[in-house]
């Protein structure tokens, strides 16, 4: 990998975990989170969404994968599904 791509992989990253960060934030203060709390439920739900963003993302892929092998065979003259 390139360090210009490195640098933009890591640039969207940080915009990415931040503005997760900012959502959570203005969450907890508009659900009437004030004080130490506000720094605690913030950083609980920005980790309970990237957890599960980091968990999704690929179970996505997997899937979207998993479907379109059902659907596309490789040689060009075969059916994906037969009917029966």
């Amino acid at each position: 990998m390139s360090d210009k791509l490195r640098k933009i992989l890591v640039i969207l990253s940080i915009v990415l975990v931040v503005s997760i960060v900012f959502t959570a934030l203005g969450i907890a203060y508009a659900g009437g989170v004030r004080g130490a709390g506000l720094i605690a439920v913030t950083f609980f739900f920005a980790g309970g969404i990237i957890i599960v963003l980091a968990q999704v993302i690929p179970a996505g892929i997997l899937l979207s994968s998993f479907i379109a092998t059902g659907f596309s065979s490789i040689r060009r003259n075969e059916l994906p599904v037969h009917a029966t």
